[in-house]
């Protein structure tokens, strides 16, 4: 039995991930800003309803740790952001408003997170096929696929400076899911993959990825976008 965080738990890939780890005996702590009832009802499930661009309501996840958890086994930073207009459009206040959450918020949630990391623990971070270098980039997503490439250089940065400690970090960089943050930045395309065939994948590669890789990019996509 081992201690997940999750991010972006609400919908999507992060939802399916809560349950599954948690059906499988896992204890989850599920971090959004809505909370779905079925996830309150899981007994081996705790919910924190955080929006993590707020410093203060990630406060409440270092308090959770110190007086319930004592230690972390994993981190999977799921939750996301988009904004999708062209990049003339894109203020200044857009561009923080995404790294907030899809950057901003991995490292400080990490931060929050690293006193209670232990060797053998794996923190995922999941990016965009658009974050990475040399790949098809679709227009209107500046923002988004520009964060996903930072979150991908952290990551890396990350896995070299606690590698003596024996904690692990990989980013799996997806590609298109159907979900409603993809139905945002391209309407009516059909995606190959479910939130929870997603999330099969993605718990799987949390409990063991770390047995093979530390600071690597693996890139999870069958289709353009």
């Amino acid at each position: 039995m081992k201690n997940i965080i999750i991010t972006g738990t609400s919908r999507g890939i992060g939802y399916e991930l809560a349950l599954q780890f948690a059906n499988q005996g896992h204890k989850v702590l599920a971090l959004s800003r809505n909370i779905p009832e079925i996830l309150i009802q899981n007994k081996n499930i705790t919910c924190l309803a955080v929006d993590l661009s707020n410093n203060d309501d990630l406060e409440k996840v270092r308090h959770f740790l110190l007086n319930d958890w004592k230690k972390v086994d994993a981190i999977v930073h799921n939750a996301g952001a988009l904004i999708f207009k062209p990049f003339s459009e894109t203020s200044v206040q857009d561009f923080e408003k995404i790294y907030k959450v899809n950057v901003f918020a991995v490292a400080a949630l990490t931060q929050i997170a690293l006193p209670f990391l232990q060797k053998g623990s794996h923190v995922v971070t999941i990016s965009s096929m658009g974050g990475i270098q040399g790949s098809t980039k679709f227009a209107g997503l500046s923002a988004y696929s520009s964060s996903k490439g930072a979150v991908i250089t952290l990551s890396e940065l990350l896995a070299e400076e606690y590698k003596e400690q024996g904690i692990s970090f990989n980013v799996l960089a997806l590609g298109s899911v159907n979900t409603e943050m993809l139905q945002a930045a391209f309407p009516g395309y059909e995606a190959p993959l479910s939130p929870k065939q997603m999330a099969d994948y993605i718990y799987n590669f949390t409990l063991t990825g770390n047995q093979f890789y530390n600071g690597k990019v693996l890139q999870v996509s069958s289709s353009t976008p």
